[in-house]
């Protein structure tokens, strides 16, 4: 890339891989903020800090794709 200018991407497509039954209460009410009820279900969410931050604490639940 000419200049080192790097574009991130402008949306993140947020998939739900692991079940949230044994999840703590806190991060079953994450992954309902980000849109996400049943297994295998996705979103496209605004890839910002909010997002980056709640995408963080439900790591372990979720897959991210750059759109």
């Amino acid at each position: 890339m000419s200049g080192g200018v790097f574009k991130m991407a402008d949306k993140v497509k947020v998939t739900l891989v692991k079940s949230t039954i044994s999840a703590l209460p806190k991060h079953k009410k994450t992954v309902a903020a980000l849109g996400l009820g049943k297994l295998n279900s996705s979103n496209e969410l605004p890839n910002n800090a909010a997002t980056k931050g709640m995408i963080n604490q439900v790591k372990h639940l979720v897959k991210v794709e750059e759109i």
